[in-house]
């Protein structure tokens, strides 16, 4: 169980002993909680989207133990809060919209990470990884009678893949939300290279480069788009 949890979302053994440092290197975990009287009837439209419009594996589905059941998002590569709160703020715009906000919980910080399940939040009351079969069965229960069998839960874990970086930063996109890019990343903060001192048409052929590289930030193509539209609309 310890293995997948480290595997998917970063939070091992080895994680728990070391949380300044690894929340410092960013989250590789994001939970999206509903509340009643939302639950599962609107969080399958999330589970079901992201995997249909977004192109992602499936995220886990939990019962917290308490009142609420959640998506649990892994990612093969650590991001920073900011744009995890992005991601989160999208999935809600898109697939729950009409539900209020006081319902949702969106955790994108290490800090507020809830304990990854199986854990007993009260008595005969226990957090719990579950399949998208028996979810429903949760609506009004949100949490398990007895402690979950860990060899159970290791394979629900093990089924699920990490969403790669490149995927995310697609999503953020096709989201509509693209996170601020910091000053110090800034088109004009990149080494410097001799085309910009060029004729106008090197310095497209620049922009484009930027543009086109999968391998460059999402958030630094974009703001290579806007240069060469800007470069376009002065020429």
């Amino acid at each position: 169980m310890q293995i997948e949890l480290d595997r998917l979302y970063g939070l091992g053994a080895s994680a728990a002993h070391d949380a300044a440092p690894a929340a410092a290197k960013g989250v590789r975990a994001l939970v999206l909680e509903l509340r009643p009287p939302a639950g599962w009837d609107q969080l399958s439209s999330v589970w079901t989207g992201v995997q249909s419009d977004l192109g992602f594996p499936p995220p886990a589905i939990a019962v917290s133990g308490v009142d609420a059941t959640q998506l649990w998002f892994s990612l093969a590569s650590p991001i920073s809060p900011s744009a995890g709160e992005l991601f989160l703020q999208g999935l809600r715009a898109r697939y729950l919209p009409h539900v209020g906000l006081t319902h949702v919980r969106l955790i994108a910080d290490a800090a507020q990470l809830p304990p990854a399940p199986p854990l007993e939040i009260s008595p005969d009351r226990w957090s719990a990884f579950v399949a998208p079969d028996l979810a429903s069965v949760f609506a009004d229960t949100p949490w398990l009678d007895l402690p979950p069998n860990d060899e159970g839960q290791a394979a629900l874990l093990r089924a699920l893949e990490p969403i790669r970086q490149a995927a995310f930063e697609a999503a953020l996109s096709q989201l509509g939300v693209v996170e601020e890019v910091p000053a110090d990343l800034k088109l004009s903060g990149l080494p410097e290279v001799p085309v910009f001192e060029q004729a106008g048409v090197e310095a497209e052929r620049f922009l484009r480069g930027v543009m086109n590289d999968e391998s460059v930030p999402m958030a630094l193509r974009i703001e290579a788009a806007k240069g060469l539209l800007g470069h376009a609309k002065g020429s």
